[in-house]
């Protein structure tokens, strides 16, 4: 499971004495923690490792978001934080689809729900998202998807 990778990195940097590693990894297991709290009155829990994958794939958009914004303000040495830990959150992240697999993938599915135009868009990033939404950056794909349809 993808939490116990989480928790063996962060056992990993405690012995190796890597303390921004380290910084990084327990900021996850933080947010991890948060989202289980969260969900404890949830009528239904998604299976663990989405979850995991969820929680990564916001942080990530957070960091990417936090670096340019530092680099617009001038801030290079928080922007070169934010680059640190986003590589550690994007090392337990899966594998994410190409550019060119994720149009062949929305075509797929285009095709076979027989989508006509942008009044089916909603229905194809569904299905996007529930078959591929682990491996996609959902804000590029809906972009990809418009240019699909449209």
């Amino acid at each position: 499971m993808l939490r116990d990778t989480i928790k063996a990195a962060q056992i990993t940097a405690m012995k190796a004495g890597d303390k921004p590693r380290l910084s990084a990894v327990r900021l996850i297991m933080a947010k991890l923690k948060d989202k289980d709290i969260e969900l404890r009155t949830a009528k239904s829990v998604p299976d663990d490792d989405v979850l995991v994958t969820d929680v990564l794939q916001k942080m990530a958009k957070q960091r990417r978001e936090s670096i340019t914004m530092f680099e617009q303000g001038g801030r290079q040495e928080l922007a070169d934080v934010e680059k640190a830990e986003l590589a550690v959150i994007e090392e337990f992240m899966p594998a994410q689809m190409g550019e060119d697999e994720t149009k062949a993938a929305i075509a797929a599915i285009i095709a076979e729900l027989g989508a006509q135009g942008m009044k089916d868009m909603g229905k194809v990033v569904a299905e996007l998202k529930a078959r591929h939404g682990s491996q996609l950056d959902m804000g590029k794909a809906s972009g990809l998807v418009k240019a699909a349809l449209s």
